[in-house]
Order: C-alpha cells, then sequence, then structure tokens
C-alpha cells in the first residue's frame, strides 16, 4: 500500500483493489454523509460526557477512513496544533492536588477528542466544501429546531416533563446549561438568515421560518450573552452579505427586510413581555450586572485572581481545579481556564488556535469564490464566539470545535466549486 498527493493537495492512500474490500468500500461510501449528518445531529443532546456526540464519532472515523477522506496540506497546521497540544495537557494533568487525578484525564482526552474532531471536519469539508457543509449543516439544523422546540414548549408549558428541559426557569432545553443552548442555535441560525438575505421568495420565506424558530429559542434561555450574540451575528452576517455577496436589486430588498424585521421583532417581543413571568425574568436578566458578577469572588474578581494563578503555575493547576481553591466557581474565561487546565504551553497552543481559525476566515473574504457563502455565517458565528469565551468556558463545547473544523475546511478547499454552486451561486443550507 503506497501513499500519494492528488493535484488538489490532498494525501491519498492507494487501497487494494481485492473485490471485498473495494464493495466495503462503496457501502462506506454511500453511508458516510448519512453518518455524519446523524453525528451532527447528535451533537444538540449534551447531558453527560461523553455525549451521544462521541459514541457517534466513533462510528464516523473508522467509516471515513474506509472511504479514504483526503488528508489535505491546507490543515496540516491544524494537526500540528493538536500534537504541541497533547504533551501539555497531560504534564497538567498530573498537577492536580484537591482532584482525582483519573478525572482530569478524562476531561483532557474530551479536549484532545474534539480537537481531533475539529482536524476530521476540516478534511472532510475541504474535500467538497459546498456538499459537505450542506450535509453538516443539514444534521445541525435538524438538532437546532428541535431543541429549539422543546426549550420554547418547555417554558411554555406546553409539554410533559418540562422541567427537564429548564434549569430556574430558564429554557436548556437537552443541554446542561442555558448559556450553552443558547450559542448552540446561531451557526443554522445565521444560515437561515442568509437565505432569508439571498435567497429567492420561496427559500427566503422558508429560511425566515427557520430563523425565526431558533431566535424564539435563543430568547427563552434568558442568557445576555446569547442575546447579545445573536444580535452581532446577524448583524456581521447582514453586513458582510450586503457589501461582498449582494447585487443592487438585493441590497434594496435586504434594507427593506432590515427594516421590516426590526419591526416585526419589536412587535414580537412585545408580545412575549406582555406575559408578566417572562416580563419579569427579563427584567431581572436584562440588567448588565447580576450579583455574582461584581466582588472579589464574582465574575470579574474571581478572573483576576484566576490569572494570578496562572502566572504563578506554568505547569497548570489542572483541570477543574481551580474551584476547589478559595473560590468555588470556575473563572468563566476559556483563556485563563486553559492556562489553569493544560499548562502555558497547552494555553499557548489553544490561542493560536483561535488566532489561526480567525485569521483563515476573515483572509477567505477577501477573495472573491462561490465559497464565500459558505464563509460569512461561520465567521459571523465564530467572531462573538471567541468574545463570548472571555467570558464563559467554551473548551469543551462541541459546536465551537466544529466551527473551528468547518472554517478550516471550507478555507482548505476554497477553490472547489461544485457545478450547483456555479450554476445558482446559492447559500449552502437545506
Amino acid at each position: 500500500m503506497s501513499a500519494g498527493v492528488d493535484m488538489a493537495g490532498g494525501l491519498r492512500t492507494a487501497g487494494s483493489s481485492m473485490p471485498g474490500l473495494e464493495f466495503l468500500r462503496t457501502m462506506a461510501q454511500s453511508g458516510l454523509h448519512w453518518l455524519v449528518a446523524i453525528w451532527i445531529f447528535a451533537g444538540g443532546f449534551v447531558f453527560m460526557e461523553p455525549s451521544p456526540y462521541e459514541v457517534m464519532f466513533l462510528l464516523v472515523l473508522p467509516v471515513a477512513l474506509m472511504t479514504r477522506v483526503g488528508v489535505y496540506r491546507h490543515t496540516l497546521k491544524l494537526f500540528m496544533l493538536l500534537v504541541a497540544f497533547v504533551p501539555f495537557a497531560l504534564i497538567a494533568v498530573f498537577q492536580v492536588k484537591y482532584s482525582e487525578v483519573s478525572d482530569a484525564l478524562i476531561y483532557t482526552l474530551v479536549t484532545v477528542f474534539l480537537m481531533l474532531t475539529s482536524y476530521f471536519v476540516a478534511n472532510y469539508v475541504a474535500d467538497a466544501p459546498f456538499e459537505r457543509t450542506r450535509v453538516i449543516m443539514r444534521g445541525y439544523l435538524a438538532a437546532g429546531l428541535l431543541t429549539a422546540a422543546l426549550g420554547i414548549l418547555a417554558y411554555l408549558g406546553l409539554m410533559p416533563g418540562r422541567d427537564l428541559f429548564l434549569l430556574y426557569g430558564r429554557a436548556k432545553a437537552t443541554f446542561q446549561d442555558p448559556n450553552v443552548f443558547g450559542p448552540f442555535l446561531m451557526l443554522p441560525a445565521m444560515f437561515a438568515l442568509q437565505r432569508v438575505l439571498l435567497g429567492s421568495q420561496f427559500r427566503a420565506v422558508w429560511g425566515a421560518v427557520l430563523f425565526g424558530i431558533l431566535f424564539v429559542g435563543v430568547f427563552v434561555t434568558f442568557s445576555r450573552a446569547a442575546w447579545g450574540y445573536i444580535l452581532i451575528s446577524a448583524m456581521i452576517t447582514f453586513f458582510l452579505n450586503f457589501v461582498l455577496e449582494a447585487n443592487d436589486r438585493q441590497k434594496v430588498r435586504m434594507l427593506v427586510l432590515a427594516l421590516g424585521g426590526t419591526v416585526l421583532m419589536v412587535i414580537s417581543l412585545a408580545g412575549l413581555l406582555s406575559i408578566p413571568a417572562v416580563a419579569d425574568l427579563f427584567a431581572t436578566r436584562a440588567s448588565f450586572e447580576q450579583s455574582y458578577d461584581t466582588g472579589d469572588t464574582g465574575r470579574f474578581g474571581r478572573q483576576g485572581y484566576a490569572f494570578e494563578l496562572a502566572l504563578e503555575n506554568p505547569l497548570g493547576l489542572g483541570p477543574r481545579e481551580f474551584n476547589k481553591l478559595r473560590i468555588t466557581e470556575q473563572p468563566h474565561n476559556t483563556y485563563v481556564n486553559v492556562l489553569h487546565a493544560y499548562g502555558w504551553g497547552g494555553g499557548l497552543v489553544y490561542w493560536v488556535l483561535v488566532l489561526m481559525t480567525l485569521w483563515r476566515g476573515l483572509k477567505a473574504l477577501g477573495v472573491k469564490s462561490p465559497n464565500r457563502l459558505l464563509i460569512i455565517p461561520l465567521i459571523a458565528t465564530y467572531i462573538p464566539l471567541v468574545a463570548e469565551s472571555a467570558i464563559i468556558d467554551t473548551d469543551h463545547w462541541r459546536h465551537y470545535f466544529l466551527i473551528v473544523g468547518m472554517i478550516w475546511g471550507v478555507t482548505g478547499g476554497y477553490w472547489r466549486v461544485s457545478p450547483l454552486q456555479k450554476r445558482e451561486g446559492r447559500p449552502a443550507l437545506i
């Protein structure tokens, strides 16, 4: 068995010509995309670790290897970051003093696993950006719509067992926390919004329905970060499509839609806030300063103390060790937490991953290609996510690493354009 490089820049392995292996490979190729869609769909159900997402990936990976999914030079740096991260992260595991080493090891292995999924997604998408992004978004959209519906119905008290999907009166759906559930809905919401802005009449109406469901799902999380997130992402999506992709006729329509959408949103919010229970919770959550934000042990005081500890411990404290010390809560700042959990070396690798992903996405925006329609929702979702990571821990968010992998994948295969894109140039969303 020998290895070769294809003309597109991918490293591929020349397989055996044995009929049995070829039959298995054909079967695997026919089922791979369905498995990927189901795997992504499973990312909407995160009650525990390991979650169904991890289990499904263990099915996807061998099938992908059997189909000889390409390994591309453009994603090599992502693999190098993963390799560089592992030794620092494992050293940090053995720095724990108040936690079990086994628990710390599991936490770190989950992080490594999620980084591996980014690398897999990057290569999977780079092989055929439009088609593969559409496969992923079908699974993601289905998960987003289902979880949004569960969250909305539970919050409104319209389903049995509603308490399973609520936390402190806020919708969390099939997640452990409303603050994770809300951001999970952002990527499909931005693809839906792009369809509203640039799609044909039917596609725009369908996109508006999808966006509306996802928007209400975000609203009932009563997460201040998620509210700001969807607003900023929507503004970035609108601006980039307006400046980079829309023709003159579409620009006029987008301005009309922006005005009409704003009015409709205000009316909808007014209707929701006419419900006393909703209005009371909204008034509480809309405050920019909550009791747990201030003081020495509040969110921001806690982050300062956490950063001081990080500077004093170059090998790290170990995963989840911080809340065993003077303060019983996590720092809720990913960029500080990675220094604790993975040491200075692992933290630096994580920072580099964030910066390189941003750079690849932003750089691609300056290059005209049908695949730029794929990058716009991705980067519009990723930029606020990077900012939100400064106030919440995102290093175990499955969809975070999925978005990272998709950005690397689309940019890695940026010049691979499908016949469908050449004909229509439409956004990759079902």
